[in-house]
């Protein structure tokens, strides 16, 4: 066990399966105690209901190697649980140092057979599972630098090339990681002042949410996303924020969000007549964009 990590305190969400489970186990061989959060779900998002969930396996997993763990079975997307497992982490082990938010589901569906409910509840599970821990453990973090006690805190949230370039079948998961992107960005800007740095990862992996999906057989595995977070989760990690890290395999990418090309300018309001002929000429000066994935 190293010590790149010792005596910090982590909530991960989703950390009962896949790349959650690799986090969990990977902070923990570092020396962070852990809270292990995991509904139960399947993967599109209905209840498991089996007797031992699986954040209970993976604590008992950590115990057995030394180290310090707690299961917890919020329900990351409800306000009130999720401030309740924020507040689990300071009873339990004295204070919040990390936050990997990681929990969600996908309901695949071209644009035009996406329904109502499959909409809300993955973008529920996605962009409110990311923001109601955030809320509350920014609060925290707020309080703690107001009292004198500033943390060294991080955030890590979870995107994905989806949510970055686009993906054929998947509006619905792109547009929810795309505003976890955005959150991010916002987010690292309004905590700094409280001693909090907020990265994303974009991680590929083969997990129960790839598979069966495409041919998965030459993806990465979850472990190989687990040490970037535990790297950005540390305090040598201070002057990194406001990040989105694409991991896959061996390789990391910082992926370059939208940013202002080239412009053209008219003399007053803009005619329509004119439109097309300025807007195709800063077409032409600007980069092609990357093909949405599964173009």
């Amino acid at each position: 066990m190293s010590d790149l990590l010792a005596g910090r305190v982590a909530i991960i969400t989703g950390a009962g399966r896949g790349i959650g489970r690799a986090h969990a186990l990977e902070l923990a061989s570092h020396g962070a105690k852990i809270v292990v959060n995991d509904y139960g779900v399947s993967l599109g998002g209905e209840l498991d209901g089996g007797a031992e969930s699986p954040a209970d396996e993976v604590v008992a997993l950590i115990r057995e190697a030394g180290g310090e763990a707690v299961a917890n079975g919020a329900d990351v997307a409800d306000f009130a649980e999720a401030e309740a497992m924020v507040r689990q982490a300071i009873d339990t082990f004295g204070g919040l140092d990390i936050l990997v938010n990681n929990a969600g589901f996908v309901r695949d569906r071209m644009l035009v057979n996406t329904s109502e409910e499959e909409w809300d509840s993955v973008i529920r599970v996605h962009l409110k599972g990311h923001f109601a821990p955030l809320r509350h453990a920014g609060a925290y973090w707020r309080a703690e630098a107001k009292e004198g006690r500033q943390r060294s805190a991080r955030v890590i949230n979870t995107s994905s090339g989806a949510g970055m370039q686009g993906s054929v079948g998947q509006a619905t998961y792109s547009t929810a990681k795309a505003g976890i992107a955005g959150l991010t960005l916002v987010a690292a800007q309004e905590m700094g002042r409280y001693g909090v740095t907020v990265n994303a990862i974009a991680p590929v992996a083969r997990t129960r949410m790839t598979e069966g999906a495409f041919d998965t057989s030459a993806m990465a595995v979850p472990e190989d996303n687990s040490p970037i977070v535990a790297w950005l989760a540390s305090e040598e990690a201070a002057d990194v924020t406001g990040r989105v890290i694409e991991i896959d395999g061996s390789t990391m990418t910082v992926e370059n969000g939208w940013a202002h090309g080239p412009s053209r300018a008219a003399d007053g309001r803009w005619k329509a007549a004119d439109v097309g002929t300025g807007l195709r000429a800063m077409l032409a000066e600007a980069p092609t964009p990357e093909p949405v994935y599964g173009a």
